[in-house]
Parts: C-alpha cells; sequence; structure tokens
C-alpha cells in the first residue's frame, strides 16, 4: 500500500479520534461521580484544551517531517540531550521549591534569582529538542510495534502520537465496604497536600466513601499524555502502555472499559504487559548500552520514595510488593466480615509500617487499592487475590506472541471470556 495513502489513513484517524476523544471525553456521569463532582468542578483538568494544543504540535512536527534526516546515531543523541535537560529542569524546579520553602530565608527572590535564569535557559533548550526527541521516539514505537506484529498494513492503527508534560492528579473514590472503584475524576495537578486532604475529607463525609488523590503517569487520550520524565525506559514503556489503551478503543475490551472492575483490570493488565514488552524492544534495539539494568523491575504506576539500603537495615531487604499483597489480603477478609472500621484502622497500621521501612504514603486505604490494584502485570503487590490479574498474565503465557495475546484478549467482552480462553485456548 503507498505510503502516501497510509499517511493519509493516519491523518484521517487521527482527525476522527480527535473528533470523537474531544466528544466524549467526559464519560456519562453516575450520581456517585456528580457527588465527588461537587468538590471538583473548579479544579477539574481541561482535557479538551490540552488535546488541541497536543494536536496542533502534532500537526507542526508532521509538516515539518521530523526526524527523517537524522541518523541512528544522531537521533540517539537528540534523546539523550532531551532526557539529561528534562533532568535539570527537575533538579532545579525542586532546589526553586527548597528556597520557598525555607523560613531562614529572608529575601527568596534573590536567593532564586540565578536559578531561574539557569531554568528559563533549559526550559528554552528543551522547548527546541522536545518536537525532535518526541517524533524521533514515536517512530521508534512504531517501529517497535511493526516488528512486533501489531499494524495493520505496516502501520500501527492509530499512529503513535504523545506528548509529554505536566499531567494531572487522579481523585479516585470507593465504597468503604468493598474495595471498588466509583469515581476517577481527573484534577490539576497543583493542589498542595493540605488541600488534596480536605478534598479527601469532603469527599469521604458526603459519600461515606474512601477517596486519595493519585498521581499518575500517562492518559490515554489522544495524543496520548505522558509524564515528563529522565528514565527513557519508562518513557518508552509509557508511549507504548498508553498507545495500547487507544488501540484497545477500537475493539470490544477498550470499548467496555469501564462496564465491570474485572474489565478495568484487564485493561490495565494488557496495557502493561505490552508497554513493558514493547518498551523492551526498543531498548533492546535502539538503545541496548542501557540493558545493564534489569528488565521488568519498573512498574507503571508507582513511584516509592526513599528506598532504604538494606545494608542499613537490621533484617532482611524489604519486599514491598509482597507486604503490599499481604496487606490488600487482610483487608479484602476483613471487609468481607463487615468489619470496615478494623480494616481501616489496620491500612493505618499498615501505613505507617511502610514509612518505617522507607515507603512514602500518604494514605493506604480502600480507594489505593481500588486504583493501584487493577495494574497486575506482576505478581503480588496491591491487587491481593484478585484473580484477573493471573488470568491476564497466564494468557499471555500461552500466546505465541504478544500480537498473538493482544488480538485475542481486545476482542473479550467479560472476564468469562478470559476464563474460557484459558480453559479451551
Amino acid at each position: 500500500m503507498p505510503t502516501r495513502f497510509l499517511n493519509f489513513l493516519s491523518w484521517a484517524l487521527l482527525i476522527f479520534l480527535m473528533s470523537l476523544l474531544l466528544s466524549t471525553s467526559t464519560p456519562p456521569l453516575t450520581d456517585e461521580v456528580e457527588q465527588a463532582r461537587t468538590y471538583t468542578r473548579q479544579i477539574e483538568f481541561d482535557y479538551v484544551e490540552w488535546m488541541l494544543n497536543a494536536f496542533g504540535v502534532k500537526l507542526q512536527q508532521g509538516a515539518a517531517g521530523l526526524p527523517g534526516y537524522l541518523d541512528r546515531e544522531a537521533r540517539k543523541q537528540v534523546v539523550t540531550e532531551y532526557l539529561r535537560v528534562t533532568r535539570q529542569i527537575l533538579e532545579g524546579e525542586y532546589a526553586l521549591q527548597r528556597i520557598y520553602a525555607d523560613a531562614g530565608i529572608a529575601d527568596k527572590d534573590s536567593a532564586a534569582a540565578a536559578l531561574r535564569a539557569e531554568l528559563d535557559r533549559n526550559y528554552a533548550r528543551q522547548n527546541q529538542l522536545a518536537p525532535l526527541a518526541e517524533a524521533i521516539l514515536q517512530d521508534q514505537v512504531t517501529q517497535a510495534l511493526s516488528d512486533l506484529g501489531l499494524t495493520s498494513f505496516g502501520q500501527p492503527m492509530p499512529s503513535v502520537l504523545y506528548h509529554s508534560t505536566p499531567v494531572p492528579n487522579a481523585l479516585i473514590v470507593s465504597r468503604r465496604s468493598v474495595i471498588e472503584q466509583i469515581a476517577n475524576i481527573s484534577i490539576t495537578a497543583d493542589l498542595t497536600v493540605d488541600e488534596q486532604e480536605l478534598l479527601e475529607s469532603r469527599v469521604d463525609k458526603k459519600m461515606d466513601a474512601s477517596s486519595l488523590v493519585v498521581p499518575i503517569g500517562g492518559v490515554g487520550v489522544y495524543p496520548t499524555m505522558v509524564m515528563q520524565t529522565t528514565s527513557l525506559t519508562w518513557l518508552v514503556n509509557t508511549i507504548a502502555h498508553e498507545w495500547m489503551h487507544n488501540y484497545l478503543t477500537w475493539h470490544a475490551l477498550g470499548v467496555n472499559y469501564d462496564t465491570t472492575p474485572e474489565l478495568r483490570t484487564m485493561n490495565e493488565t494488557t496495557a502493561s504487559i505490552a508497554g513493558n514488552e514493547v518498551g523492551q524492544y526498543v531498548i533492546e534495539q535502539f538503545y541496548p548500552e542501557l540493558l545493564t539494568t534489569a528488565p521488568g523491575t519498573l512498574g507503571l504506576v508507582s513511584f516509592p520514595l526513599d528506598h532504604p539500603n538494606p545494608n542499613d537495615l537490621p533484617r532482611p531487604p524489604f519486599d514491598f510488593r509482597a507486604e503490599m499483597h499481604l496487606t490488600r489480603i487482610t483487608v479484602d477478609a476483613l471487609l468481607a466480615k463487615g468489619r470496615i472500621e478494623q480494616a481501616e484502622a489496620y491500612m493505618i497500621e499498615r501505613q505507617q509500617y511502610f514509612l518505617r521501612n522507607g515507603y512514602l504514603l500518604r494514605k493506604l486505604n480502600q480507594a489505593y487499592f481500588a486504583f493501584y490494584g487493577a495494574y497486575a502485570d506482576v505478581p503480588g503487590g496491591p491487587a491481593g487475590e484478585d484473580p484477573v490479574g493471573p488470568a491476564v498474565r497466564a494468557l499471555r503465557e500461552q500466546s505465541a506472541s504478544l500480537a498473538d495475546f493482544i488480538h485475542h484478549i481486545a476482542w473479550m467482552n467479560s472476564f468469562a471470556d478470559l476464563q474460557a480462553a484459558l480453559v479451551d485456548p
């Protein structure tokens, strides 16, 4: 099929996706979501504005024909430089926050002047590099998808398009009596910890629910939104993860994303498995020097802070996933017996236990498990004994390839379909 026709088809699909997402980016609101939105309407993230801006950026990149004129080594240098500048920016922004949080610095503006000037230079440099770096990584993920058989007529559908920007947070609401996500509302990321706590307490009181404001790494709008990062491995994994959500949107599994908790877990676990495998392929093909680190150790969602040095502890290294797995199992058992208050007291104790072992979890509650438990591509962790994640992983193991796995699970309408596939593949 001629390349020009494929490009036309890809852009036509992009325009159609944009119109579809702009008209349906806000899901149908249930009474429970509306109750939560009583406190979020003024701070909700504007996806329509973001997608229009990102769409403009991608049109400019497409018109410029980036990055066809660069050879393999030059492409690697652009991506490396972009990540280096991004690291300098993140470190500079953190240093700026420390200056304004330090009560001992009287003239904060003067103390921050040189740092602000350096940040302005880095912002300008990042703006120069970002379009080219994004285009390069889009091409590399596209090549990986093609090599792995996840394309139609040699092209991924939809095209791989992403844009790195600060991403919103999400207000997650779960029932208290059972771990079940009943609301997921995107809100601006600039709320202070005090403001997050106030929002959660208001929602909890109004709905007799459990809520939590969580950070997210990416969003499957189109072009997809990906958090700024200095980790190339995490970045390519997430680009592929969010593309997979776009791909599944055209199939039964994605259409039914919010139909049941089981389907949500099937979606997220599938996207995580695919993202990790595609991302690993990109690193192997284009950045093999990064393979010195162990594959599969980087998650897409949870970013624990202040990992302890096992050599400083008078006991074996703390196994975060195993301990979180035990916590979830215990909480589920207590809730199943109707012991809500006991389960909540236990989670508070466990949150302090994680903190003592170097893991800063601001809050551990039903909403935490309702959100993080859906990402079950790795055994253990916050999914507990939920059978959905292991079933998705089992289907991947019995599939001849990643493409076979995706093509099979993409058309499933229920967890029962997945179970049947394992019994009779």
